[in-house]
């Protein structure tokens, strides 16, 4: 049985105040330039800053018509890899919004160069979280030996 997606795809669902998520198309694993028929769903999630900026962590594949919808509920802003794996899009993402900052994991500077994936990343994610978004959004590097991921979590705030 193959994987399944959670419709609709490419469509912001909000979950709460400030906070949703977009389901993506599925991918599927390339191993050595050949696509395995291992397929996987995908999901970003977006956060609306009090700076009316947008947090887009893990960035799904970029689809005008979503890019559109995001910009009704704030400015697309930060591009955020959490990890060495979820980036791929993250150059589709900042060709279509110049302004952006993408935001790079460890380790994910050298797994783009090495798989040719184009993206410049503008500044690297560290163990505090950067002044855009330090009174809304927590971090930490769960450190994991190769496998190194930052986790972030929403702060509350008062309406």
């Amino acid at each position: 049985m193959g994987a399944t997606l959670y419709e609709p795809i490419n469509v912001y669902k909000p979950l709460a105040p400030d906070i949703g998520i977009v389901d993506g198309p599925l991918e599927y694993l390339t191993v050595g330039g050949i696509k395995l028929p291992l397929p996987f769903t995908t999901r970003m999630t977006v956060v609306h800053l009090s700076s009316g900026d947008l947090f887009l962590h893990s960035p799904i594949k970029f689809d005008a018509r979503l890019a559109e919808e995001l910009q009704g509920v704030g400015r697309v802003r930060h591009l955020v890899s959490p990890n060495q794996f979820h980036y791929a899009h993250i150059g589709e993402w900042s060709a279509a919004f110049p302004d952006t900052i993408a935001w790079a994991s460890p380790r994910v500077r050298q797994r783009a160069r090495a798989r040719h994936v184009d993206i410049d990343f503008k500044r690297d994610l560290e163990a505090n979280p950067p002044e855009e978004w330090r009174r809304e959004i927590d971090q930490v590097l769960f450190p994991g030996g190769y496998f190194k991921e930052f986790i972030f979590s929403t702060r509350r705030r008062g309406r």
